[in-house]
């Protein structure tokens, strides 16, 4: 079997074992609800007026720190704890096609979820005549935003056996990715730090690039940022499994 064949495997086990499961449905029975009620209830979209998705892509960063982490709790802490790990690993499939398979099996579930809120684009183009290169940008930024969550899940999964311990630490990482942007928290910075370690703590931010990317503008550097968590978050997770392995 070809490498890409191993992934693809790996990638089709994980995705069934989400729709074999009652909890895949209420998770996007979650999701859909929760997005709802934000963007038409919080946000009140019908009485803004404006045939602008803004309100309902503002949530996201806020829904995915609670549902993503959740998702992908299970991803290698429960392979630990029933030992199925063991098994998985003596298939003739190398690490990284194990890890990046579960990736994209997790990432594909979330993705799929978001998909399922197209009733709204709809609802949105009856109300007014929206620019669909703007939402469809901001369906991207959603992805790349979740791609990043679920890499961060997959990490703190295979750190520990607890599937609690994994969604505690996977909401808290991704919070503070989060929040390190946020006005709060760089002028605390601002206050004793030099401008350059501002820049730094801002750079490492999830939100600026998707507030850019959700606003209609693609900049490589914000892609790249998203490309840069994921692959870091992979390559960690690989560290941390193999040395386990070898223990």
């Amino acid at each position: 079997m070809s490498n890409s064949g191993n992934s693809i495997t790996i990638f089709k086990r994980e995705l069934k074992s989400y729709f074999e499961s009652p909890i895949a449905y209420v998770f996007m029975i979650v999701f859909l609800i929760l997005t709802g009620f934000l963007t038409f209830s919080l946000s009140q979209y019908y009485e803004m007026g404006s045939a602008d998705l803004q309100p309902f892509f503002f949530w996201h960063p806020w829904v995915y720190l609670l549902l993503v982490p959740a998702a992908t709790m299970g991803l290698w802490a429960e392979e630990r704890k029933t030992g199925t790990i063991e098994l998985l690993l003596t298939m003739p499939v190398t690490m990284s096609q194990a890890i990046f398979g579960k990736f994209l099996a997790a990432w594909t579930f979330i993705v799929i979820s978001l998909l399922l809120t197209f009733p709204i684009v709809f609802t949105t183009t009856f109300l007014g005549n929206p620019d669909m290169g703007v939402i469809l940008c901001g369906y991207l930024g959603s992805m790349l935003l979740a791609g990043a969550y679920v890499a961060i899940g997959m990490l703190t999964s295979s750190i520990t056996r607890n599937q609690v311990i994994s969604f505690v630490l996977s909401l808290s990482i991704c919070l503070i990715l989060l929040l390190a942007g946020w006005p709060p928290i760089t002028n605390f910075f601002i206050r004793w730090a030099p401008a350059w370690v501002v820049n730094g703590v801002a750079a490492f931010s999830l939100m600026p690039h998707f507030e850019s990317i959700q606003r209609g503008v693609l900049d490589i550097r914000d892609i790249g940022y998203y490309a840069s968590v994921v692959v870091f978050m992979i390559a960690a997770t690989h560290v941390v499994i193999t040395n386990r392995k070898a223990a």
